[in-house]
């Protein structure tokens, strides 16, 4: 796949790096980012549904 350029700050290229391991490159680092982000998402959706909806369990079906 081909590369491009983003364009961060210093601060924001500080921080990524120390979120990563060493060896690590920024895109692996913001790839687990963008993961984390989204599993966090579908379990605040799944946390909502779970506390606005009434479930009937299967063996009661």
């Amino acid at each position: 796949m081909a590369n491009t350029t983003i364009s961060i700050n210093q601060q924001t290229k500080k921080a990524l790096s120390e979120l990563g391991m060493k060896g690590e490159t920024y895109d692996a680092i913001i790839k687990k980012l963008i993961e984390r982000y989204a599993w966090k998402r579908l379990d605040e959706r799944w946390n909502r549904i779970l506390s606005e909806d009434d479930f009937i369990p299967l063996d009661k079906l």
